[in-house]
């Protein structure tokens, strides 16, 4: 497997798999990676799923961002307008990166959830799940700051990767 980002529906969902490398820096003085940095990883796996870098390597269907929509006045933008994770294990330093799995949990007509699971990395004999995560991402207009809707090439884009949502253990339920 390559660094790049593939697609797969052996989890019953169709999923996108990013690989995400562990920086030493992401670790805690327990030496595992500290939560606010899991929030870094998985914005990195959402920029290189949804964002068609600078061409010189092959996008992900679900692809549909430029990566030069700040510095072109480009006429829309994603903001994140909510964040949920749930942590299974610590997740160990290790040279080998992770596996994002991602998915839309559902498109709305501004606003999208993005679903995650962060499993230990490709190849790994029994993988680990270390958290699943979901983050709603709402599209804005750069020139008001105010919601837009998604368009057809985007709807088009990620129709194959909506999937069941995360549904979260609660304490108490």
């Amino acid at each position: 497997m390559t660094d790049e980002a593939q697609t797969d529906s052996t989890q019953g969902d169709r999923r996108v798999h990013v690989p995400i490398p562990l920086r030493w820096g992401d670790l805690d003085a327990l030496g595992h990676v500290n939560n606010t940095s899991m929030l870094k990883l998985l914005e990195e796996a959402r920029l290189r799923a949804f964002w068609k870098g600078d061409g010189t390597e092959p996008a992900p269907a679900t692809a549909v961002f430029e990566m030069d929509v700040l510095e072109s006045g480009g006429s829309s933008a994603t903001l994140i307008a909510r964040q949920e994770i749930e942590y299974y294990r610590p997740v160990p330093y290790g040279q080998r990166p992770l596996d994002v799995q991602m998915w839309i949990g559902r498109i709305g007509g501004s606003s999208a959830d993005i679903c995650f699971e962060v499993y230990s990395p490709l190849g790994t004999e029994a993988p680990v799940l270390y958290a699943r995560a979901t983050v709603v991402v709402v599209i804005v207009d750069t020139s008001t700051g105010r919601p837009t809707r998604w368009n057809a090439i985007e709807r088009e884009a990620w129709a194959p990767f909506v999937g069941t949502p995360i549904d979260y253990r609660r304490s108490g339920s």
